[in-house]
């Protein structure tokens, strides 16, 4: 065990003094490539991610991370047909890992480019396989069985990160940042997330369902460890939309709605049926879905759909998204902080919202409590806070 890893640079190429170092030893090994210190930032932070999930839903666990945020989390519930093909996963034998993986890729396709991995178990070969299919900086997980270690060694020309992380390993409680040469110290964030925290429903509707459970739980986890402030959507035992590191949460709540919005079209028939030319690859038919989805198209990327689709599709309306939309009205929202106004929960109800997670204890509780009722949503208290820097 090593007690310290010298970095190529830090944040920036020109910030070249760096490492990572443990008095006692790293509680980690190196298998493959030269991991940076952004990489160890996503991969620290997305670890506990996935740790914290397993233990709370005892389902394999995946996170996807960009810039020590998630881009998607998921688990390892089964896939429908129409997710298959959404996430281009369709005649591949999946194990219950890469499922998870699947469905944490998928969340945003294209903000998950060059992510950094993190897998809750033991890699398996399905896993792997997978892996290799997308772009991808690295990985981080307890164990690798031979086969997978072998597959994951081979991108990149050799050169692709993996880590194995001491999956027993406990951190000191105290925690220490040195910022602009002074050091500040807290306790770790060791709240804990599991049913408990869903058990102070304060609406009129009290009717949740297991499988708005688990969202919840899976969106709480997720903004654990989201930059904040930060607002996420869950369905299906996955994230479908997070918006992370704004300054005013309705912002968090439209970002996450724009995104969920993404993830739901993904799956209308319509993109399902694209025709793309040969020679497309995974990430250009990703672009390509993003720039059809987009709000307000970037002129320049719709210009260049005919070199990547054979046919745009027709009939692809606002009153046909609408339609297609409206299928989906039992999303989960997950907010870090509490909800101060009511705008919040009428963004999230407008986009199929009917469940909402947050820590309450805000004075302005009872006009969001009241909000809920008028739209027949039904919201838990965690009486938990969980912002993240």
């Amino acid at each position: 065990m090593v007690d310290e890893i010298v970095l190529k640079y830090g944040m920036n190429p020109h910030q070249r003094d760096a490492r990572i170092f443990r008095e006692g030893g790293l509680p980690f090994e190196v298998l493959n490539g030269a991991a940076g210190y952004i990489n160890f930032l996503d991969a620290l932070n997305s670890w506990q991610l996935v740790k914290e999930l397993k233990g709370a839903t005892s389902l394999s666990s995946a996170a996807s991370f960009k810039h020590v945020s998630p881009a998607g989390v998921g688990v390892g519930n089964k896939l429908s047909d129409r997710l298959k093909k959404s996430y281009l996963v369709e005649g591949m034998n999946l194990s219950p890992l890469a499922i998870a993986y699947a469905r944490a890729r998928g969340c945003d396709r294209v903000s998950s480019f060059g992510d950094w991995i993190a897998l809750s178990d033991r890699v398996d070969e399905s896993c792997a396989r997978l892996i290799s299919k997308e772009i991808s900086d690295g990985v981080i997980a307890p164990d690798y069985d031979p086969k997978a270690l072998e597959i994951l060694r081979k991108k990149q020309k050799g050169k692709y990160k993996i880590v194995q992380i001491d999956e027993s390993y406990v951190p000191a409680i105290l925690e220490r940042r040195d910022v602009f040469g002074l050091t500040l110290e807290q306790e770790r964030n060791n709240g804990v997330i599991d049913e408990n925290c869903l058990k102070e429903i304060v609406t009129a509707n009290r009717d949740l369902s297991d499988g708005a459970k688990l969202d919840m739980l899976v969106g709480y986890i997720t903004l654990k460890y989201t930059q904040s402030n930060s607002v996420c959507f869950a369905y299906d035992g996955q994230t479908i939309g997070v918006g992370a590191g704004q300054q005013s949460r309705v912002d968090c709540t439209l970002l996450a709605a724009q995104k969920a919005r993404k993830w739901l079209l993904r799956q209308h028939p319509l993109i399902l049926g694209l025709k793309f030319r040969k020679g497309v690859k995974r990430q250009g038919k990703d672009n390509a879905i993003s720039s059809l989805l987009r709000d307000r198209p970037i002129k320049s990327e719709y210009n260049r759909l005919n070199d990547v689709l054979v046919d745009l599709p027709e009939g692809f309306s606002e009153e046909s998204k609408e339609k297609f939309l409206s299928l989906f009205d039992n999303l989960t929202m997950a907010s870090d902080g509490f909800i101060p106004f009511r705008d919040n929960i009428d963004v999230a109800h407008e986009n199929g919202v009917r469940n909402v997670i947050q820590p309450g204890r805000s004075s302005r509780d009872k006009y969001v409590i009241d909000a809920c009722d008028e739209l027949g949503m039904l919201m838990a208290f965690t009486d938990l806070r969980v912002f993240h820097h």
